[in-house]
């Protein structure tokens, strides 16, 4: 068995720091969320979606898929946000198995009152810290990265071709630093 092709100096450097940006910026993210507003960074995930959604309602399946979740993970989050009033879950009339989520009035303000300081930080701790030339930069590669890890991509082999570059949009964004689309 040939030893793997272990990282070099830079390459581990950066690693690092990629791995200490995600969970430090999370972190401080789901910190602030809870002071300034009493949500949770999964709470606001969940509320961005929803609000992004043609009519504040998005089947379980289509939720869990968006955000990554497990199918559980989603339930048992949606179940505390009902007991809070901020959504409430909807039998699918034309699928007896399949229910939807619904943003409900109390919902919407909360992430309309959440949103505004939420981009704030998400500006201080992030974007404010990147030059213009640096988000043209970084937003392709991050994009490319996205892409890679949600179709399971993972190159095995160097020689493998590039993953496919994610379309443009809000791809490549966490939806926790997108505006909420307010109707």
């Amino acid at each position: 068995m040939t030893a793997p092709p272990w990282l070099t100096e830079e390459e581990q450097r950066l690693w690092r720091a990629w791995l200490e940006v995600g969970s430090g910026l999370s972190a401080a993210l789901h910190r602030d969320l809870q002071a300034s507003s009493g949500l949770s960074l999964p709470d606001f995930d969940v509320l961005v979606r929803l609000t992004e959604s043609h009519d504040g309602r998005l089947r379980v399946s289509e939720l869990a898929r968006l955000l990554d979740w497990e199918r559980s993970r989603l339930s048992h989050h949606v179940t505390r946000m009902e007991r809070r009033g901020l959504v409430v879950r909807d039998d699918c009339v034309d699928d007896g198995r399949g229910a939807y989520v619904v943003l409900t009035t109390a919902g919407r303000r909360a992430i309309e009152a959440a949103a505004p300081h939420h981009v704030r930080t998400v500006r201080r701790l992030f974007v404010d810290e990147l030059t213009p030339d640096e988000v043209t930069a970084l937003t392709p590669v991050l994009e490319r990265l996205v892409a890679r890890v949600t179709s399971g991509g993972a190159p095995t082999d160097p020689t493998d071709p590039p993953a496919p570059t994610a379309p443009s949009g809000t791809a490549g964004r966490p939806p926790s630093a997108v505006r909420p689309q307010f109707s």
